[in-house]
């Protein structure tokens, strides 16, 4: 059974950073793209970042120079460095694989990221 782990979200104020991490199999981790979205209170799940096995990534135009998306190939985890934090990124923040050949896509359990004062 193929997860992804996810940990770091939490509560911030704005102009705040937080990372999040996934981690998941070497075999799903080496052969797939992974990424991130999020889902806001109201409104559909959305695109954040994504970074395919040989490191090319994509970002939505709302966290552009706000976040940065990374991976250990060694550790078997991505990341999502998260700066400059606003109100409008409160959401459950979900990791994400599309699969391909050999597997569906998964999603991780999601963890949420509060940014209040």
């Amino acid at each position: 059974q193929v997860q992804l782990v996810e940990s770091g979200g939490g509560l911030v104020q704005p102009g705040g950073s937080l990372r999040l991490s996934c981690g998941t199999s070497r075999r799903i981790f080496s052969m797939y793209t992974m990424g991130w979205y999020r889902q806001a209170p109201g409104k559909q799940r959305e695109l954040v970042a994504t970074i395919t096995s040989t490191g090319r990534i994509n970002y939505a135009d709302s966290v552009k120079g706000r976040f940065t998306i990374s991976r250990d190939n060694a550790k078997n985890t991505v990341f999502l460095q998260m700066n400059s934090l606003k109100p409008e990124d409160t959401a459950v923040y979900y990791c994400h694989t599309p699969g391909g050949t050999y597997d569906p896509q998964y999603w991780g359990q999601g963890t949420q990221v509060t940014v209040s004062s």
